[in-house]
């Protein structure tokens, strides 16, 4: 199993609302903090939707596992 697809198990095990940019980034292939940078500068990019609250970015659980298997399917 490849870090990517054991990362995004991970997240389909929690029963969270919300995840971390630290818990996607695994996923994504990328930074953490690339995801809080392009969060705050143009968050449409991303291609997944985000939450900014305060200083903090979370993001949806259930539509960014929607997201990463409509990318990869």
């Amino acid at each position: 199993m490849s870090k990517a697809t054991a990362a995004l198990e991970a997240i389909k095990a929690k029963d969270d609302l919300m995840i971390t940019p630290a818990e996607a980034a695994p996923v994504l292939g990328v930074d953490a903090q690339s995801i809080r940078l392009q969060a705050e500068a143009d968050p449409r990019m991303l291609g997944f939707r985000v939450s900014r609250i305060g200083g903090r970015t979370l993001i949806p659980r259930l539509p960014f596992i929607s997201w990463v298997e409509g990318a990869i399917a």
